[in-house]
């Protein structure tokens, strides 16, 4: 946070907002330090407790951000560049007053105690431009964590509260950026007009060239540092040497380059850019239709529902629960959406009528519950959570196992070299067999792929056939060849047999099932029935199925009990869940009369990391992960780093480490912003190495640059092209329209995409999450700091040979409790009993009222819900 201070100017300003009014000062940088550091920053006074624990939050991080064409308009004009100032500083004040009012400090013993803030503070820091040295007006709101309750005393600030608020935060700023009234007027004046993506239509266009120029200006600063290294053997460049760098990376190529660069010189050189790019800027544009939209001509009702459906759509990973602050942020942004300008306070009683006219389910009976617990379901998912777990109650029907020495013969007739274990045996026997409904679940390494292969024999054997789908094309496909059985995604089968499913007016995706000879609205034919056969007695194979969700696997038990199929889910649990709401295996396995756990790996060579991975996967309970932390730090499979810079670095060391031993390697981050910091990283550098050229580029997702040689993945099926989402591609060749890639584990296996698939459905991939790993083998693999517990597990078990976490963490101790962190995970709330336990748990966590909550009887409580 301080390095970051250095792009700011010498004194930053500080916001003081108590009870609902602000003042502003101005704090020296050792003023700013102090105040971080939990002190008064004028009488160096000690606020409340010390914050003992080295990865303790200081402060918290909120951006005002916009799009770029924002900040490109204010480049070129500076009545424009005023207004945008203005914006941001309307924003700025609204979320620090929400700040205050909305969230809470805890008191009493572990904080069990809530107490309403009466003075927050906050530090602003103004930036101009990125690091690229484009046009990016944006602002850093540092939310000091010590703040002052109303009873006069000071504390920490409930993060738990804040981080959930942020949500609102970022909503704000949607809202702020489509509706202020004062910003709206002054685009209008000059002939702009938003977009539906909220970017100046006129101005869109302009910001693909500054990303490509951000691309190569990166390359740039690859190139100098790796010279000034050279230059200065041992060291590392100073944050001044840093910023002369970065003036010179922007700088060369550019005609007429200043050697010292000043603000001046930079915006001329920027503008004339610009003007460059589009001579028509300079042309005097007529006042523009200012929107008509009335806030009177909205309907309420569907606002409402998109805000739940943007709700629903954020709390996958919280098994489908979400908290009245969700639904606030989805009515702002379902409200911004619509076109409407008109007064903050007018928006702010719009958007109480919104959420007073959301339908939900409430999970507890509580009625005063903080607005941050998760408590409110949609209605639709509530449903489906029921429903479903009726329909697999009622397709489970118990059948015959085959006789396990068959199975084992049918192996040893496929594979002399090769013996099931139990486990496969066992497995491969239960889904050669008549149950309607079987799981198999294992970890990874424990030869899934060879059981289903042998299954699929037995099941030939009898007459029948086994289809493997997956929620993934690649995944099934892979499966599909590697079992020698048809195969196909899991949605390609469900369309074949009339599934369609399209948004509705408020967003939310309705399922809908085609009868034979009804007009199919995406074709305008008549729905003719599947081609795909599945008769009774077949098996359907979902495999990946960890990753089912409750929508699909609905679907997909229609279609089995229809042709008397019987359905097997393979995976893993606690690897990826669902994008979708996830529990559809929880809820197959505990009503399955056959399910077997696998447990032998056969990935590694060495027993003890495999005992350890096993160990990693299923930790039983706080003492044995603190036990599998320290083994993982003593087993050298932990790489300590001083920050989030040194840890990226660390990741893309070992790439090219990987790379020089001709090794294949998965880096595996949190999110995937990180992944392609990393991947855009790993790019420059080789730009810088020469190992790539710049010569010729492609735009990506996002108008990111790529080039020749480039590893990059494809992010949509494309039936054309062949290709299929989370597939890894090297760029070999880029033509006037096309690209040719080819497949990163065989390099005569190539595809040719358009230029539009590539922007729209392409982007690097030197990292990626764990959705992008899951189901990959490699040499190597680097986990980066802040992953779950799926993507800790999942990323430590792809490297055959070496397996290795990141972590930002000063100590030992530091190390180990970010470990037990990333190992905890959520339970799996695949009934609406778990998820209404589930809102109970977190409303007791949760800081009480000095008069405490009321916790209506469980009997009360279910009853309420309407559904059991």
């Amino acid at each position: 946070m301080i390095a970051a201070a250095g792009y700011a100017d010498a004194v930053m300003t500080r916001y003081v907002v108590e009870n609902g009014a602000i003042r502003d000062d101005l704090l020296t940088k050792d003023q700013l330090k102090d105040w971080v550091d939990g002190l008064d920053p004028i009488t160096g006074e000690r606020r409340g407790r010390d914050l003992e624990s080295p990865v303790a939050d200081l402060v918290l991080d909120a951006t005002i951000n916009a799009p770029k064409s924002f900040s490109i308009a204010a480049m070129l004009d500076p009545e424009l560049a005023a207004a945008y100032e203005d914006l941001q500083d309307r924003l700025r004040d609204r979320i620090i007053k929400l700040w205050q009012s909305e969230l809470n400090a805890r008191r009493g013993k572990g904080g069990a105690i809530r107490e309403d803030l009466a003075r927050a503070e906050v530090v602003e820091l103004r930036h101009e431009r990125s690091r690229s040295l484009d046009p990016h007006k944006h602002r850093h709101l540092w939310l000091n964590v010590k703040v002052q309750g109303q009873d006069g005393k000071w504390s920490n600030i409930d993060t738990r509260v804040a981080l959930r608020f942020q949500n609102v935060i970022n909503a704000e700023g949607d809202l702020a950026s489509r509706t202020d009234p004062a910003w709206i007027h002054a685009l209008a004046a000059k002939g702009f007009t938003l977009n539906a993506d909220g970017e100046i239509s006129q101005l869109q266009h302009l910001v693909r060239p500054l990303s490509k120029r951000s691309a190569q200006i990166e390359a740039n600063k690859i190139t100098r540092t790796l010279w000034w290294k050279q230059q200065h053997p041992g060291q590392e460049p100073s944050h001044d040497v840093l910023s002369q760098i970065d003036n010179w990376a922007w700088a060369v190529g550019r005609p007429n380059k200043p050697g010292e660069l000043d603000e001046d010189g930079w915006a001329a050189l920027v503008r004339e850019e610009l003007h460059t790019a589009d001579p028509t800027l300079g042309m005097q544009r007529s006042p523009a239709p200012l929107p008509s939209v009335a806030v009177e001509d909205l309907d309420i009702e569907l606002l409402a529902a998109k805000a739940v459906v943007d709700a629903d759509a954020r709390s996958t990973g919280s098994g489908g629960r979400f908290s009245v602050m969700d639904v606030r942020a989805g009515a702002l942004r379902a409200i911004a959406e619509t076109g409407v300008v008109a007064a903050r306070g007018v928006l702010t009683t719009l958007a109480e009528e919104v959420v007073a006219r959301t339908r939900t389910v409430t999970l507890i009976s509580e009625p005063d519950a903080p607005k941050h617990v998760k408590h409110l379901m949609a209605v639709s998912t509530a449903t489906l959570k029921a429903t479903l777990a009726q329909k697999v109650d009622a397709f489970s029907a118990p059948g015959q196992i085959l006789d396990t020495d068959e199975v084992a013969a049918i192996a040893h007739a496929l594979e002399p070299d090769r013996t099931l274990d139990g486990g496969q045996l066992a497995g491969a026997a239960a889904i050669g067999g008549t149950s309607r409904n079987v799981v198999i679940s294992g970890p990874a390494g424990t030869g899934k792929t060879t059981m289903l292969k042998v299954a699929g024999a037995a099941l030939r054997r009898h007459g029948h056939k086994m289809i493997i789908v997956a929620p993934t094309k690649k995944a099934s496909a892979v499966a599909g060849r590697e079992t020698m059985s048809s195969s196909s995604s899991l949605h390609q089968l469900l369309h074949d047999y009339g599934w369609r499913w399209a948004p509705t007016m408020s967003g939310a995706t309705e399922w809908r099932r085609l009868s034979i000879g009804e007009i199919d609205p995406t074709t305008g034919r008549g729905y003719s029935g599947p081609r795909i056969s599945i008769n009774p007695g077949d098996r359907v194979v979902v495999d990946e199925a960890g990753m089912l969700d409750l929508e699909a696997a609905s679907a997909l038990l229609d279609v089995a009990y229809a042709a008397g199929a019987g359905v097997a889910l393979v995976g893993d649990q606690r690897q990826a869940l669902p994008v979708g709401h996830s529990g559809a295996m929880a809820l197959f396995w505990h009503r399955s009369p056959d399910r077997f756990e696998l447990t032998a790996t056969h990935r590694f060579k060495d027993p003890a990391w495999a005992d350890l991975t096993l160990r990693l996967r299923d930790p039983q309970g706080k003492d044995e992960m603190h036990e599998i932390a320290e083994d993982l730090i003593r087993t050298d499979h932990v790489m300590t780093t001083d920050n989030d810079v040194a840890a990226r670095e660390a990741m893309v060391e070992g790439w090219f480490d990987a790379s020089c031993r001709h090794e294949t390697i998965a880096l595996i981050t949190a999110t995937h912003t990180e992944a392609q910091e990393i991947s855009e990283a790993i790019q420059r550098r080789r730009l810088g190495s020469g190992a790539i050229s710049s010569g010729r580029a492609i735009s990506g997702q996002s108008d990111q640059a790529i080039y020749i040689g480039d590893v990059v993945q494809t992010r949509r099926n494309d039936s054309a092209a062949d290709v299929q989402n989370r597939q890894n591609w090297i760029v070999r060749t880029i033509g006037k329209d096309y690209a040719i890639l080819a497949a990163s584990t065989d390099s005569t296996d190539l595809r040719k995409v358009s230029l539009a698939y590539a922007e729209s459905h392409m982007h690097l991939a030197y990292a990626t999450t764990v959705y992008g790993v899951q189901g990959e083998t490699t040499d190597r693999a680097l986990v980066g700091p802040g992953v779950d517990a799926a993507g800790l597990y999942v990323g430590l078990t792809r490297g055959k040979q070496q397996n290795a976490a990141v972590l930002v963490a000063p100590s030992f101790e530091s190390a180990k409790s970010q470990l037990v962190e990333m190992m905890q995970r959520r339970t799996l709330e695949e009934t609406i009993e778990k998820s209404r336990a589930a809102a109970l748990t977190e409303l007791r966590r949760a800081a009480e009222s000095p008069t405490g909550p009321t916790i209506a009887a469980p009997d009360r409580q279910l009853t309420r819900l309407g559904l059991q």
